[in-house]
């Protein structure tokens, strides 16, 4: 049975932080069949790197110089709303979730949380579930 061709999925990382965009390089290519397809260090550069690469999903930080995550990510689903969005942050805080929610993101991931949460709530990203199902709550 001759076999079936792998699709990759696509991923922009965008993080103001250069050593965190590389070292979410490292844990997302880990992954079979993920490929990070580009890097942006603010919120301008992710929505200019959507519309130019073209990935599945977009992990956004939200504290970025020009244009903040939650901004770029209110724009990016405007625009381009088959592009699914998992806001990465240091906030660990209700508010700030609901606002990343309300903004079009499709999960919600602290910095504290990624190296354990990180790749499991990818995948439901990248399954299509809903928020209500990847978001992950601060942590107590």
């Amino acid at each position: 049975m001759p076999e079936r061709p792998l699709t990759r999925t696509r991923i922009l990382i965008a993080d103001d932080h250069e050593i965190f965009r590389k070292g979410l390089r490292s844990l997302v290519e880990s992954a079979p069949g993920w490929e990070v397809c580009g890097e942006a260090a603010n919120g301008a550069e992710a929505v200019e790197g959507a519309w130019k690469l073209a990935p599945d999903v977009i992990v956004m930080d939200i504290g970025m110089p020009y244009v903040n995550g939650l901004d770029a990510t209110k724009r990016i689903r405007k625009e381009l709303p088959h592009i699914r969005v998992l806001i990465l942050s240091q906030h660990d805080s209700s508010p700030m979730l609901t606002a990343a929610m309300e903004a079009g993101a499709s999960a919600y991931v602290t910095k504290a949380q990624a190296g354990h949460d990180l790749l499991a709530a990818l995948e439901q990203v990248v399954a299509g579930r809903s928020s209500s199902q990847t978001k992950k709550e601060p942590s107590k």
